[in-house]
């Protein structure tokens, strides 16, 4: 039996929210500073999304509607429920803020780091928490794969589901050069360039690409296992390889890793943080383990080592 959040049996799936646009260059970082700018004011909801957005923009309504959609599924700016305000988040500080170590998403860490925000944001994106934790196939097909999604949510519009996968294949899979005659490259996602979708030569047929991921550093693979561990099992001090692999959520699900991969990265865990954590193979149990008085709320702390160590080796 399937396990996980999308198979509660109170869950209720998101196919919208994006208004069919994918996430678009400049987006993240147009929305962090509207939001940046009011943040201090009461009740900024309106001034951030009111009349005039349009005009702020330059993008029609739907278009507003959908930057601030991926903003918020991003991780890049939260709403708390039951308010009218709009705030910034740590990673939205670390990224777009005063400082910020890649406003314009242009080193791949960012990248891997939206990436995991979309597709572990089970409540807002049911097709991308699926597609990467639960659907098994290396290869899918456009059609087959709407139809598995309808299958097990039948009461959602066939319309929807297929907008919703539509826009899920353009957020990672790039289009082909034919296809991009006449076209402004800024309508392409950002996050093609992981490479983690491609089209293959059937029409409408698409693989997962699973393996190394040379590019996803050890401080943002860290920060995602300590994100996962949060969510899956917070009070344990240990976690067990099984779950970082193969668990639903899971680094080595939404990374497309495969067990040799996870494995490498979790063998040198314990000088990435410093002994933080400690991979063990104690009595043949291969867990990761926590240190008593590790605090979760450090997890950005790795991300921004990765960003110092891109930074040194562009220096050289």
């Amino acid at each position: 039996m399937a396990r996980g959040p999308l198979y509660r049996q109170d869950y209720k799936p998101q196919f919208s929210g994006h208004e069919t646009f994918p996430l678009r260059y400049g987006w993240l970082k147009k929305c962090y500073d509207r939001v940046s700018e009011t943040d201090q004011e009461f009740n900024n909801k309106p001034l951030c999304w009111g009349d005039d957005a349009i005009a702020r923009f330059g993008v029609g309504k739907n278009m507003v509607s959908s930057m601030r959609h991926w903003a918020t599924v991003a991780g890049i700016i939260e709403e708390p429920p039951g308010t009218n305000q709009i705030k910034t988040t740590p990673l939205g500080q670390l990224l777009f803020g005063d400082g910020g170590v890649d406003p314009y998403l242009e080193n791949p860490i960012s990248l891997w780091l939206i990436h995991w925000k979309l597709a572990t944001e089970w409540k807002k994106k049911t097709t991308w928490y699926w597609a990467f934790s639960y659907y098994s196939a290396v290869t899918f097909e456009r059609d087959k794969f709407i139809k598995r999604l309808q299958r097990i949510w039948p009461n959602t519009a066939q319309a929807t589901v297929k907008n919703d996968v539509a826009c899920f294949i353009r957020t990672y899979a790039a289009q082909p050069s034919s296809a991009k005659s006449g076209r402004d490259d800024s309508l392409e996602c950002p996050l093609t360039e992981l490479g983690l979708i491609k089209p293959v030569s059937k029409r409408d047929e698409f693989r997962f690409v699973r393996g190394q991921k040379t590019t996803l550093g050890d401080g943002t693979f860290v920060y995602a296992l300590l994100e996962f561990w949060k969510e899956f099992s917070p009070a344990s001090s240990t976690l067990s390889f099984e779950a970082i692999a193969h668990e639903p959520g899971s680094p080595g699900r939404v990374f497309l890793l495969d067990e040799n991969d996870v494995a490498d990265r979790l063998s040198h865990i314990d000088s990435v943080t410093n002994n933080a954590l400690r991979w063990s193979e104690t009595a043949g149990l291969k867990q990761v383990v926590r240190s008593p008085d590790f605090d979760f709320s450090c997890a950005l702390d790795f991300v921004q080592k990765d960003f110092e160590r891109s930074d040194e080796r562009e220096a050289v």
